[in-house]
């Protein structure tokens, strides 16, 4: 009584990496900036003059990657139970 599984859409794909990073993403920024000034973070660093929004957003756009990064090697390494199963060989069986 095997069930055939179907394959996952690859959209489905997609928005299980973009969307669960999308969200670490917002609670770093918040975190973080609820600490740390970003005008001090910046201010020996070599474009001193960029503003608080441009700070925001470089910030948010790097936990976004790193949340992304995070959830793809997730989905990279996860397997399902069948496929850790060892397949049985028929040509030995007679």
């Amino acid at each position: 009584m095997t069930e055939e599984l179907k394959p996952i859409p690859t959209i489905q794909k997609v928005i299980a990496i973009v969307w669960p990073s999308f969200l670490v993403a917002a609670v770093a920024t918040v975190l973080v900036f609820a600490l740390f000034d970003p005008k001090e973070l910046v201010r020996n660093s070599a474009n001193p003059a960029a503003t608080r929004m441009a700070i925001y957003t470089i910030s948010f756009f790097c936990f976004w990657a790193l949340g992304a990064a995070s959830s793809m090697l997730t989905c990279y390494f996860r397997r399902h139970c069948h496929d850790c199963e060892p397949k049985a060989d028929n040509a030995g069986s007679k």
